[in-house]
């Protein structure tokens, strides 16, 4: 019997979010917001809230810093029931991000502090132990993980472990090869562009291929159309749910969680899959990436 069903591995940060004017005219021009929120932010983060939400068991292997949006962070993960695995920061300060919002598309400024702390040795074999599965967010803001990341997810799976793995966005646009990590990954989750960008492959049904004939199932969000996946034999597909969306922070993060909860719990793929769109839909109703998250009740036919 495991600790945890699940190990989320990546970052932990307060997100300022902003709404209203929020398209910067320089000349020292003053412009209005309609609503400022500071909610917990991070890939990883929001993940686990998410997770924790839908009933998992769950761990947060994160490097969080001794100042005011480190505690704030610490609070707010165990106001959720994740559980945030101890790591000495020395002393570099928690990374923030600010999100400038818009109905139908977002800007993100990001301090990386200590969210480009951690290290492959970070993630330890007792770690991994403690729980059934492992995820990990953010890759390209990690660059340090990312270079040991292949053999982490070798290790897990040694150890009988499953892995998962979304990189969201590169900033640097360089895009490097994942080949050596998805060959290790039971679960890849990117969007359609992550997908394309990762691939070179504008077609998302050659880019899965490529990634499918490395032995990883790729799970792809799609925004208001939904989601789809493929795998070794078979692929599916599902809508999103409508909603009135307040804003789209953290949406694929609590995506992941769907989908994770959902093959955790035994489900198939493509009610998995369909979990996660329902979850991924409902956190675009408040602002933030946690305060409208998905229940299990919610995800019920």
């Amino acid at each position: 019997m495991t600790e945890f069903d699940i190990l989320v591995v990546g970052e932990a940060n307060p997100d300022l979010l902003l709404r209203g004017d929020v398209r910067p005219r320089f000349g020292q021009e003053e412009q209005l917001l309609t609503a400022a929120d500071l909610v917990l932010g991070g890939s990883a983060a929001i993940t686990a809230v998410g997770c924790a939400t839908l009933g998992l068991r769950t761990a947060l292997l994160a490097a969080v810093g001794d100042d005011f949006f480190g505690a704030l962070v610490r609070d707010q993960l165990t106001t959720a029931g994740v559980r945030l695995m101890p790591y000495a920061a020395g002393g570099v300060p928690t990374g923030v991000t600010v999100i400038l919002s818009e109905p139908d598309d977002r800007a993100m400024l990001t301090l990386p502090g200590t969210i480009a702390a951690l290290r492959p040795q970070d993630v330890t074999d007792a770690l991994i132990q403690s729980t059934r599965h492992v995820h990990v967010s953010a890759l390209y803001l990690q660059p340090g993980l990312a270079g040991g990341l292949a053999e982490v997810f070798k290790r897990a799976r040694s150890l009988g472990r499953t892995t998962s793995l979304d990189t969201n966005w590169d900033p640097s646009g360089a895009w490097a090869s994942l080949d050596d990590i998805l060959a290790h990954t039971d679960v890849f989750l990117p969007n359609a562009a992550e997908l394309s960008a990762v691939t070179g492959a504008a077609n998302p049904d050659t880019a899965a291929a490529q990634l499918v004939a490395l032995g990883t199932t790729v799970v792809m969000k799609d925004g208001a159309r939904g989601a789809r996946a493929w795998w070794p034999d078979g692929e599916a597909a599902a809508p999103g749910r409508p909603v009135d969306v307040v804003d789209t922070t953290g949406a694929g993060d609590s995506f992941n969680a769907g989908f994770l909860a959902g093959r955790l719990g035994g489900h198939d793929l493509p009610e998995s899959l369909r979990w996660a769109t329902v979850a991924g839909s409902l956190s675009t109703r408040a602002a933030g990436g946690t305060a409208a998250q998905a229940t299990r009740a919610d995800l019920m036919p």
